[in-house]
Parts: C-alpha cells; structure tokens; sequence
C-alpha cells in the first residue's frame, strides 16, 4: 500500500501576498488599544455628563437662590418703607396729640380767665342778699352754674393730663366715708335741680383706702354725676359698698337710658358718648368716664359697667384694694384764730373785672389794696413801696408773673408772693415757686381759701 503525502500550509492565492505575522499582532494590539480608549471615553463621557448635570442643577438652585435674593432685597425694601412710614404716621400722631394738649391747656386757661371776675362778682351778690328777694335764688343759680363751668374746664386739662402721662396722685390713707361725703357734696346741687335722691348705703366703717382723696372723689361724683345725667327727673341713685376679700366694691345703680350692648365696651374710652336726645343735650364731653377708669386704674382697682340695654338702667362698679385701718388718734385742741390784722396788697391782674371784683372783696375784709395791670407796672410799685403780700397773675402782657416775683426778690423787696392764674399744669406751679411764689391758686381762685392764706400771713 502506498503511502500518502503529509499536508502542506495552505497556500496563498496567486497573486496576493502573505501577511507577515509580526503585522498581525500590531493589528491586534492597535485594536486592543483602540478598544482600552474607547471604553475610556465613555468612562470620561459619563463623568462629565455627571458633572454637566451637578452643575445644572448648581445653576438651577443659584438662580433659585437669587430669586430669593430678589424678594428679600424686594421686602426689604417694602419694610424700610414701611418703616420711615411707620415714623412718619408716628411723628404725625405725637404731633397731632401735642397740638391738641397745648389747644386744650389755652383753651382751659382763656375759659378760667372770665371764671374769675364771675366767681368774685358772685361772691359779692352773696353779701348782698338782703338788698332784694330774689338775691339769694340768683346768686344760688350763678354759684351752680359757675360749678358746672368750672367743672367742664377741669375735666378738658384732666383729658389732656390723661393723654400726656401726666396725672399724679397725692397718695394717702384716707376713709370710704370721707371719699363719698365729698363727693355728694359736690354732686348735690345736680341732684336737688334734678329733683333725683341719692340712696347710699352704709359703708363699712372701717373701710380705708390708700389714695388721693381729692381723685378717688372726683372718680364717685362723676359717676353719680353721670347717673344723675342720664337718668328722669325724680328718681333714684344708689350707692352700695361691701367688702370681696382683702378689696372694696362701691357700686353706683340708676334705673336711666341705660347702654346698649354694642357702646358698654368702649364707654370708658375719651370722648365716647352715647344717644343723646334733644330732651338730654345737658350731656357733657365724653370724658368723665374716661378719667374713672384712668384715676381706679392708677388706684389698683379696676372699673365695669352692667346694663340689660337701653331703658333699663346702668351699674358700674369700682373696685379697690382696702388699706388697714390707722389707730386712733386724740382729737386736737382747736384753739380760735386770732383777728386778722390789716395788710398792704398788691394786686396784679391785666383783667380789669377780675381786679376789680377781687380788690373791692379785700377792701370789705378791711386791706389796703393798690391795683397794677401789667407786669411792668407792678414790679415798679414794689420798688416804690413796701407790701405785705401780692397777689399777681401769671400771664401779665410784657413781664410775666415768673419774671415780677423773680425781680423783686433779686432787688430786696420780697413780700409774701401768691400766684393767681388760669394755668394749671404742674410745671406752671413748679416755675412759680421756683420763682419765688408761696402759693398757687388756679382761676376761679375760690375766696375762702384766699382769705385763710391771707389771714395766715396777717397773723
């Protein structure tokens, strides 16, 4: 059997040329290479689509940020506004409120001033009552009404005092007793005109209260007051005090008008006043109210109101802190005064009625009265001569009353000095006896007590 021939290498086609095998494996390698970068770029590609991706949203979140930035800087801007608003409205509204301080302190002092001369012409028709029958009844009718004028005056510096801060208290221990007889007695007039009756029930005799005695009155006669006002003609006001605790509750009851729901939360507020009928234009300004709550308030206490609705009646009710009861003390050897010498005045006063009513009451109490007018002409009399006593107005045309008093203590002549005026502010008393002033008495100067401080000085 013949052998086969063993195989040869398959041989290349004729006419191409065989690959030589080191060629071979630099193809492999490049394509080795070629796949190694590009699976590098895609590792490269993802990344930065990543970081193309943080850096949207970095952007996104950036803008987002300076649209808030924008609003911030937007508000602000608003509240800076708002702000030199806020300012404005509150220089405006302190502006406003000095204005009508200072209107109401004019308008109490130019109101005091004609008080004066009627309170001292009044003053006189009462000496006179024997002169006719009907003397006695007018001069009751003046003295009223020069009451109620007064009363008005007080009550717009008290609303003046309220809205400035400047309400004071002269604090001390004082009975429920005391309180409510003063205050009846200045309410009784009304009452008797109205022909109404005040029912008080008996208050606890040892019920004291640590207060000005002069506010927490005014605080009881303007409630009666109030209730007399609104109330018919003939009919009841009662007056009820009792104990709650360690505090006092004083109650003043009228069957009036009454208050309607909506008005009872605002009737302390200034200048709140309710349905005034033509048949009741006897009302008043609005503010009596206002100074209960203001005066209890500083006193402790607080005040409120009940009332069903219109005609049914009102009650309010003021309630205290009780103080503990003094111990008892002696009574005083009251000794009688001596009799009055006698005295050299001076009267200042620009008012010529005022001057000349109060110059002729000294001259009846037997002083030697010389009248000046103006502030010049005064403190020239008190460099001609020697007085005993001046009495001088404060609001003087060319030197004021400051200046008189103030003068003439610096030039030797230095008499007792008592400030006659229609200014009432603390800081006006406190300027005059700076100046040099012992006393100071408020238009319409009440004549009993000028003459206990004259009768003083005469001893």
């Amino acid at each position: 059997m013949s052998e086969l021939p063993l195989s040869e290498p398959d041989a290349p086609a004729p006419g191409v040329l065989a690959t030589p095998p080191s060629e071979l494996a630099a193809v492999a390698a490049l394509r080795a290479a070629h796949a190694s970068e590009v699976e590098q770029l895609r590792v490269l590609i993802g990344q930065l689509l990543v970081q193309v991706e943080s850096l949207q949203a970095e952007k996104d979140s950036r803008s987002a940020l300076e649209g808030h930035v924008d609003q911030l800087r937007e508000a602000n801007q608003h509240l800076v506004w708002a702000t030199f608003g806020a300012q404005d409205l509150q220089a405006a509204a302190e502006g406003a409120s000095l204005r009508q301080t200072e209107f109401l302190s004019m308008l109490a002092h130019e109101l005091r001033n004609p008080l004066q001369p009627m309170a001292m012409a009044n003053e006189l028709l009462g000496r006179l009552t024997g002169a006719h029958a009907e003397l006695p009844r007018l001069h009751a009718v003046l003295a009223r009404q020069l009451k109620h004028m007064v009363r008005l005056v007080d009550d717009l510096l008290d609303a003046s005092r309220i809205q400035s801060g400047k309400v004071t208290l002269q604090r001390g221990l004082v009975s429920l007793a005391d309180v409510l007889d003063s205050a009846v007695e200045t309410c009784q007039p009304i009452l008797a005109q109205r022909l109404q009756v005040l029912r008080r029930d008996t208050a606890p005799v040892d019920a004291w209260l640590d207060g000005d005695a002069v506010r927490l009155a005014q605080v009881f006669s303007n409630l009666i007051l109030n209730a007399s006002k609104f109330s018919p003609e003939g009919s009841a006001i009662v007056v009820q005090a009792g104990r709650l605790g360690g505090r006092l509750e004083v109650a003043v009851k009228d069957s009036g008008v009454g208050i309607s729901a909506a008005l009872q939360p605002f009737v302390f507020d200034l200048f709140t006043q309710g349905f005034r009928s033509l048949e009741r234009a006897q009302g008043g300004l609005g503010i009596g109210l206002a100074l209960v709550r203001t005066l209890v308030e500083m006193h402790g206490g607080a005040v409120r109101v009940r009332s069903e609705g219109i005609g049914l009646g009102s009650e309010f009710i003021v309630e205290l802190p009780l103080a503990p009861a003094p111990a008892a003390a002696a009574a005083p050897v009251v000794a009688a005064p001596p009799p009055v010498a006698p005295l050299n005045i001076l009267l200042v006063e620009d008012n010529v009625d005022a001057s000349d009513t109060l110059g002729l009451l000294l001259a009846q109490a037997g002083h030697a009265v010389t009248q000046r007018f103006d502030g010049a002409s005064g403190l020239a009399a008190l460099r001609e001569r020697r007085y005993d006593l001046v009495l001088c107005d404060i609001g003087l045309p060319g030197l004021d009353g400051f200046e008189v008093a103030r003068r003439a203590i610096a030039a030797g002549a230095a008499p007792h000095f008592i400030a006659t005026t229609g200014y009432s502010q603390p800081e006006d008393r406190a300027r005059a006896l700076a100046a040099g002033y012992d006393h100071y008495l408020v238009k319409p100067a009440d004549f009993a007590m000028l003459a206990e401080l004259i009768a003083g000085y005469a001893r």
